[in-house]
């Protein structure tokens, strides 16, 4: 039984929707980013424990095929932006037509819709998010973030970061501001 599943936007998410299930023992056969598939159906009694489990730990099963849609394109920005590897050349509406299947004129409007920012404006969230993050960690300089992350150049990504976070990357390693967590972007 196939079951989508809110929020999962990190591979501690994974561990922990695993936990919940192990706990209410039930078998897991495959897990992934928003989805988990049960080894045997479970009943709608189990369903509902499950459901209330996850929405105590900020998880929620999704009955809605539009949801598990909209989910499903939040994983596939999340994944793509977290591996660090997108090129400059890259082009999302390309990138999500090919892994989701539609047009994405349709999915546009789905997820705009739905989520009140548009996919473009989702994507260089996740991606300033993932500046922050790379910032914070110090491993790699502004150049090589900029690269990683499919800027044609440093001034664009510092240009976009002010515009989005209001600080500078220098200004926002120096302040006290934080991380958003990925689900609440």
């Amino acid at each position: 039984m196939k079951i989508s599943i809110k929020n999962m936007v990190c591979n501690r998410c994974i561990s922990a929707v695993q936990s919940i299930f192990d706990e209410l023992k039930i078998d897991i056969d495959q897990i992934s980013l928003g989805e988990v598939e049960t080894e045997k159906e479970i009943s709608s009694e189990e369903l509902e424990t499950l459901n209330l489990k996850l929405k105590s730990t900020g998880f929620e099963i999704l009955e809605d095929s539009s949801k598990k849609q909209i989910e499903k394109i939040k994983n596939l920005i999340i994944q793509k932006i977290s591996n660090a590897d997108i090129s400059e050349n890259f082009v999302l509406t390309e990138f999500l037509s090919s892994k989701v299947h539609r047009d994405y004129s349709s999915i546009s409007k789905l997820f705009s819709h739905s989520e009140n920012v548009t996919l473009e404006q989702y994507f260089i969230l996740q991606k300033i998010e993932k500046v922050k993050e790379l910032l914070l960690y110090q491993e790699f300089n502004l150049t090589e973030i900029s690269q990683k992350l499919g800027y044609k150049s440093v001034q664009h990504l510092s240009s976009q970061f002010k515009k989005i976070t209001g600080y500078s990357p220098t200004q926002f390693l120096n302040s006290k501001e934080k991380r958003i967590a990925l689900d609440k972007v």
